[in-house]
């Protein structure tokens, strides 16, 4: 999938006749996929290119005020573009969300992004879809304006869940919850982390707990506190994913205030990871963060956590196996 951050106008160039569609899709849930997907079709039976206009930062934290709320990021942009590309997207126009697109008109935006930039021949937006100041522009105005550029407009119903319209709000509510179940069935897939392996402290390994350190760019996530997780990345392809710990959050146990983080301890591995790209998939939570008022309280609290995950893995594969013999 290619990754286009500047647009260029027709001016020097002639865009290659595209299928598009538009949205934050943070997440990447079902919603998302069915828009995803529905694009890529009609793109490949048209041969054109299916393209996604997506923004970074969100629209609401740009403008967001202080104190105000703004939605945690559900996965960084490593994980939701390639989850995107998972769904067969050829290009993706990473569009920065400043103040020139933040005060450009809906009628500014169909004749420059989406004409003469994009070179949209087919759109298909969700039936909640909203664009240009003051999120004047919809899904009529997108109609009229197809008549006049030569393009075709087609509106996606939702996706439900359990009765539910699945939408992104809805995972972050699951996430915090840590209801995973949930989570996989609105996403379509276990909800995972990935990201590369940094040095740390070394204080795990001190404790007789070693870990992987992994660094969050966002700082504000759905999920905070301590889980059963697996991990991949660290053998080959086919090797299956490796039984873990994992901390996420600003870690209250060893410093205040510090930066979030997301720390694995894997329970039957050793060797060295700096560098690599691990993927982190999680399970089950066991608790919140806490702070502890000495180091060997904290160690008796990880060998609990420990325990725990172990008895989880277990379980699971009791019950993998109970459906094999069957």
């Amino acid at each position: 999938m290619q990754i286009i951050r500047r647009p260029i106008l027709r001016g020097s160039h002639r865009p290659q006749a595209t299928a598009l569609t538009i949205g934050n899709f943070d997440g990447v849930h079902l919603g998302h996929r069915a828009l995803l997907k529905a694009v890529a079709a009609r793109a490949h039976q048209d041969k054109m290119l299916a393209s996604l206009m997506t923004f970074w930062p969100h629209p609401k934290q740009y403008f967001a005020t202080a104190g105000s709320h703004v939605p945690a990021r559900i996965c960084s942009r490593r994980d939701q573009w390639q989850a995107i590309a998972a769904c067969g997207i050829d290009q993706l126009f990473a569009i920065s969300f400043d103040r020139q697109l933040a005060e450009c008109s809906a009628e500014q935006f169909i004749e420059q992004y989406l004409v003469q930039c994009i070179g949209v021949r087919h759109l298909v937006i969700g039936d909640d879809f909203r664009f240009g100041a003051k999120r004047r522009g919809d899904f009529d105005m997108l109609r009229v304006a197809g008549k006049q550029y030569g393009f075709s407009v087609e509106s996606m119903q939702s996706v439900l869940h359990a009765t539910q319209r699945v939408s992104s709000s809805q995972v972050r509510k699951a996430l915090f919850q840590g209801r995973f179940n949930e989570v996989e069935a609105l996403l379509g897939r276990p909800y995972a982390i990935s990201g590369h392996v940094i040095h740390g402290r070394k204080l795990g390994r001190e404790l007789g707990f070693p870990t992987l350190n992994i660094r969050i760019d966002d700082k504000q996530s759905p999920l905070h506190g301590i889980f059963v997780v697996d991990v991949c990345g660290l053998g080959a392809i086919d090797q299956k994913p490796l039984p873990a710990v994992a901390s996420l959050g600003t870690r209250p146990a060893v410093e205040q205030g510090g930066r979030f983080l997301l720390e694995v301890h894997l329970l039957d591995w050793s060797g060295q990871a700096y560098g690599r790209v691990v993927k982190v998939t999680f399970r089950e939570k066991l608790r919140d963060e806490a702070h502890y008022d000495s180091l060997e309280a904290l160690k008796e609290q990880i060998a609990r956590d420990c325990s725990q995950a172990r008895a989880y893995f277990t379980k699971r594969q009791e019950g993998s196996s109970y459906v094999e013999q069957r």
